[in-house]
């Protein structure tokens, strides 16, 4: 059901998608700088199961259902844009996102949650992935269920552990970081405004 050819092209695919800077990855390795390697874990995972939300509703037609209905398009869409264009205009003012000064840490709990949100509220992953699965499934070779769901699940998990690796690397650069209060000003500054942009981006995606 699997063959080994398409799934390293798959593989790879996703790798380069997980790569590729944006608002949730940035999530991750702010939290590496701020609160450390398990802070980055947590939001990684995070990110990981708002993909994995995006999976099963585009398997089971939630996502269909954006495509298709110009009312749950719009919906959808302004709820993930005014949520990241929150979340960046909270960065900017607090400038918090990345904070290498010793203060109380987040809760894991929150920490997740954000990255869900992040994640599971932009529809553009879920229409990404409506897109993008399906061009390496083959019906000839069984459930297209089954195996939209394995392939999205590897797709979650890749970007997981991406994820977190990202905000792991960033965690060992707090020391140097710590005495260039500028630079993380400016990280935080750049980090915000990504997250702005982002949801402008969403607020003015066109229904397909």
């Amino acid at each position: 059901m699997f063959p080994i050819e398409v799934w390293i092209t798959y593989t790879l695919a996703c790798l380069l998608l997980v790569i590729s800077p944006g608002p949730d990855n940035i999530l991750a390795i702010g939290r590496g700088l701020s609160q450390g390697k398990l802070a980055a874990c947590f939001s990684g995972a995070a990110s990981g199961t708002g993909i994995l939300f995006h999976i099963l509703t585009a398997t089971f037609g939630l996502t269909l259902l954006i495509q298709t209905s110009e009312l749950a398009f719009i919906t959808v869409k302004l709820i993930g844009a005014g949520y990241l264009i929150w979340l960046g205009i909270k960065v900017l003012r607090s400038r918090s996102l990345i904070n290498l000064a010793p203060t109380e840490k987040q809760p894991l709990s929150s920490i997740f949650v954000t990255g869900f949100l992040s994640a599971a509220l932009n529809p553009k992953p879920g229409i990404f992935v409506l897109a993008f699965i399906p061009q390496f499934v083959d019906p000839e070779l069984g459930s297209v269920t089954t195996q939209m769901i394995v392939y999205g699940v590897w797709f979650a998990l890749l970007t997981a552990v991406g994820f977190a690796l990202m905000g792991i690397f960033a965690s060992r650069l707090a020391g140097w970081l710590h005495e260039k209060p500028k630079i993380v000003n400016g990280l935080n500054i750049g980090a915000g405004l990504t997250f702005i942009t982002s949801g402008l981006a969403i607020a003015v995606l066109k229904q397909r």
